[in-house]
């Protein structure tokens, strides 16, 4: 069982930037892929990016792909999401989301395919 806390949403303006943190309670979260969602008032939760093991292996969402960036810290049981040339539709909680198992890009783009989520963060983008 893996706890994942979010942190580092707000309130931004337009063509500001965020990064999104996600703490992980279980080491080593490195046993772990690892994937930021999102979802907006009245809109199912969407895919945003995900990352394999040790980084090696990334995917975004159309809406994202130039914009943010995912990284992760197994030493600090950390997983990140830069994101620059922030846009109101952008706006929306954040939920960082944890697997043990990968799969092809299909696959780790499905809410579906995660067992573990975070409460999610908050975020606004004002135009």
């Amino acid at each position: 069982q893996v706890q994942l806390r979010e942190s580092g949403g707000g309130l931004v303006q337009a063509g500001g930037s965020l990064r999104l943190s996600c703490t992980a309670s279980t080491r080593p979260s490195r046993n772990y892929i690892m994937a930021w969602f999102r979802q907006a008032p009245g809109k199912d939760r969407e895919f945003v990016s995900t990352i394999k093991w040790r980084g090696d292996t990334t995917y975004y969402a159309d809406s994202v792909r130039g914009r943010c960036t995912i990284s992760r810290d197994d030493d600090k049981n950390t997983l990140y999401l830069q994101m620059n040339s922030l846009k109101p539709e952008d706006s929306a909680v954040y939920y960082c989301a944890a697997d043990l198992v990968w799969g092809d890009s299909d696959v780790v783009r499905q809410e579906r395919h995660y067992d573990y989520w975070g409460q999610g963060t908050q975020v606004t983008v004002s135009s």
